[in-house]
């Protein structure tokens, strides 16, 4: 299924910058399953799609985007989402989560970005479009080296560069630039003080507060970080 024939279906209109990136061959991340880290994912590697490095995150080709739309709006479904709320997912986390457009809040061609729970009745806003959570998960990425699957220094860099390059075109000149900054530095540890009684180690090219302060100051966002729940029930 191609772009045109999901806004037709569904009525509605894409952002110009996910168009770009299907145009782009951006969201061509084949069909996965069983075989795709062994046989798809090192295909992939030289030219990213959309955010393949990310964690936790897997680009949706337009095929599963359709088959996602119609599981998210069908009135049976164990979610129960309310009919009003506008959800497009074009990405999912591994749990069967959804990154989600919401069309409901588009605002001057800037259609906010949101995380939909699957286990709970949560929805989250992530950024305002599709050009500041790229950015945003970039900076992320760059915060957070992967440390379970002892990726080593070589390889995160190696990763985050690529993708970079890949993705360069679709941010803003100040993004960009910020970007650079940052991949020019050296690999830190740090540690992350998520409560009071709770710190974690974690190592990167920038520490967690000041990926907060470049979010915050960057790419604003009045609900950045906010909830609410998309079930009735």
């Amino acid at each position: 299924m191609i772009i045109q024939e999901i806004e037709k279906k569904y009525g509605f209109k894409y952002p110009l910058l996910y168009k770009q990136l299907d145009a782009d061959g951006m969201l061509d991340v084949g069909e996965y399953g069983p075989n795709w880290y062994t046989e798809v994912y090192p295909t992939l590697k030289e030219n990213p799609p959309l955010l393949l490095h990310s964690y936790d995150f897997e680009s949706l080709n337009l095929k599963s985007v359709a088959e996602e739309i119609e599981e998210l709006q069908d009135p049976e479904d164990y979610r129960n989402i309310n009919p009003e709320f506008k959800f497009i997912p074009f990405a999912k986390s591994g749990g069967g989560d959804h990154y989600c457009f919401f069309l409901n809040e588009e605002n001057n061609g800037d259609v906010p970005i949101v995380f939909v729970w699957h286990d709970m009745n949560e929805v989250n806003y992530l950024a305002k479009n599709l050009q500041d959570f790229i950015f945003k998960v970039l900076l992320i990425d760059m915060s957070k080296q992967d440390i379970y699957n002892e990726l080593s220094d070589e390889e995160f860099r190696a990763d985050i560069e690529s993708v970079f390059k890949s993705h360069k075109k679709y941010l803003t000149d100040e993004q960009n630039s910020i970007l650079e900054e940052i991949l020019k530095r050296e690999i830190v540890d740090y540690e992350i003080h998520v409560s009071p009684k709770i710190v974690e180690s974690a190592r990167g090219l920038l520490t967690d507060s000041e990926l907060e302060s470049i979010v915050n100051e960057v790419i604003p966002f009045d609900k950045m970080n906010q909830s609410f729940k998309y079930s009735n029930d």
